[in-house]
């Protein structure tokens, strides 16, 4: 028992190290890529209008691969620690960008968006936290029975059709003020890919325990999806870079991105069904958290509010002036005149 007990403990580290690490990869991962589509911009096409030039710029693929050791690193953490460590600690990811983007791109988050996404990191915490244990599969036969299931086709149709309309329609027209558009896009067909990621990981366990799947079709058909979807993640998620704020594209990339993985695995393995009803007013707590540290993200994101305003605007002794992002400013007056006042 004592040496059981030291080697889960020594399991629990290891597990703890690796999704630091991997927060820290993938943080720095869409630092990196903005930096790289920052310098393209001044010489080509833009990734916002359709470029693919940052292909060929060492820059941008050093992010790439930094998000790649990133989910590297995460994926082996869930070998050795339980998914209620490893999976809020992917929250970090946005601190470390929120930082690295002050730093190294002069990107500035006011109080307003630094609150919002605080509560969007609590949010998705708690959604995870609340969310049902994962169903034990152990081969792809059962993982193939469960893909063809109505719930999950419907989840997997439903995405793809309102993929193809924000690609085709909204993202054209509203792609460019609206950050949601492309995030959207990019955690919807996310989603997909971990699903996809799944089944390859259960596949090359069974190859590697002895029983060959590299023959079996499902095996290719999920390397084929996970291709294609994250290139289509890929694309869209460094136009959302490249035309916003990262600090801004980072916690809401990830409350969309953990969101839409949740509802998936959900609906894929069945977890719902041994939801209690604490877990399921947990859950929806902290959507509606989530949903809150969005607006504030959002509403005040052109508002030049930080701590060291707090005390001139709560004085009551002089109006508040509170400046734009775009430059200009606004006043917030006093207390109206009483009615004394204004016939004197």
């Amino acid at each position: 028992m004592p040496r059981e007990a030291d080697s889960n403990s020594v399991n629990f580290y290891i597990g703890l190290t690796l999704a630091i690490l991997s927060t820290i990869f993938i943080g720095a991962s869409f630092v990196i890529k903005k930096k790289a589509l920052i310098k393209l911009s001044q010489y080509g096409t833009r990734a916002g209008e359709g470029g693919y030039g940052y292909l060929k710029e060492w820059l941008w693929w050093a992010g790439f691969f930094s998000l790649g050791f990133g989910e590297t690193f995460n994926f082996a953490a869930y070998a050795f620690a339980p998914a209620t460590l490893v999976t809020p600690l992917g929250a970090l990811s946005v601190l470390v960008s929120a930082v690295m983007s002050s730093y190294f791109l002069r990107e500035r988050l006011n109080l307003h968006g630094k609150i919002g996404c605080m509560l969007s990191i609590l949010g998705s915490t708690v959604m995870v936290i609340h969310a049902p244990a994962e169903a034990e599969v152990t081969n792809l036969n059962t993982l193939s029975q469960m893909l063809i299931e109505p719930a999950f086709i419907t989840y997997g149709v439903i995405v793809v059709i309102i993929s193809l309309v924000l690609i085709f329609y909204y993202g054209p027209k509203y792609g460019k003020t609206n950050i949601l558009i492309y995030i959207a896009i990019c955690s919807m067909i996310g989603s997909l890919s971990v699903m996809a990621c799944k089944g390859l990981g259960l596949s090359l366990k069974q190859t590697f325990g002895g029983d060959n799947q590299l023959t079996n079709l499902l095996t290719w058909f999920l390397l084929a999806s996970l291709v294609a979807c994250v290139t289509v993640q890929m694309n869209y998620l460094n136009r959302a870079l490249d035309i916003f704020n990262t600090s801004i594209v980072t916690p809401i990339y990830y409350v969309f991105f953990t969101t839409f993985v949740i509802s998936a695995s959900a609906i894929l393995y069945k977890e719902w069904e041994l939801m209690t009803p604490k877990d399921i007013i947990g859950t929806l707590s902290g959507f509606l958290t989530i949903v809150f540290g969005i607006f504030l993200l959002h509403a005040f994101k052109d508002v030049n509010f930080s701590l060291s305003n707090l005390p001139t605007f709560m004085r009551r002794d002089e109006p508040k002036e509170i400046h734009l992002s775009n430059g200009s400013t606004t006043s917030l007056l006093q207390d109206p005149p009483s009615e004394e006042e204004v016939v004197r």
